[in-house]
């Protein structure tokens, strides 16, 4: 049984930086590749992070540079922070396994980039 609790987003305005946290409830945590993905409205959830079992990472292009994935694998949480934020970073931010999700998914966390 999974469960995902994602926390951490706000408004911010362009350039700036926020710190998203991912809790998650799974048995083996440790032994799954995770990832950040993100809804933006009108448009298909993308994967833009993810961090492998021992904490190898892969970036979307779109934040590569930007953002940056971490885990804790005895606290069972992911951790994304985002920097040099633009409007375009608009939207739902969730974690969930990589690349292939389970069918859960947590309530998500919304990211508002705007002056």
């Amino acid at each position: 049984q999974v469960q995902l609790v994602e926390s951490g987003g706000g408004l911010v305005q362009p350039g700036g930086s926020l710190r998203l946290s991912c809790a998650a409830s799974v048995s083996q945590f440790r032994m799954y590749f995770m990832g950040w993905y993100r809804q933006a409205p009108g448009k298909q959830r993308e994967l833009v992070a993810s961090i492998s079992h021992l904490s190898g990472t892969t970036y979307a292009d779109a934040v590569k540079g930007r953002f940056t994935i971490s885990r804790d694998n005895t606290k069972n949480t992911v951790v994304l922070q985002m920097n040099s934020l633009k409007p375009e970073d608009t939207a739902v931010y969730y974690c969930n396994k990589a690349p292939r999700p389970w069918d859960y998914w947590g309530q998500g966390t919304q990211v508002t980039v705007s002056s």
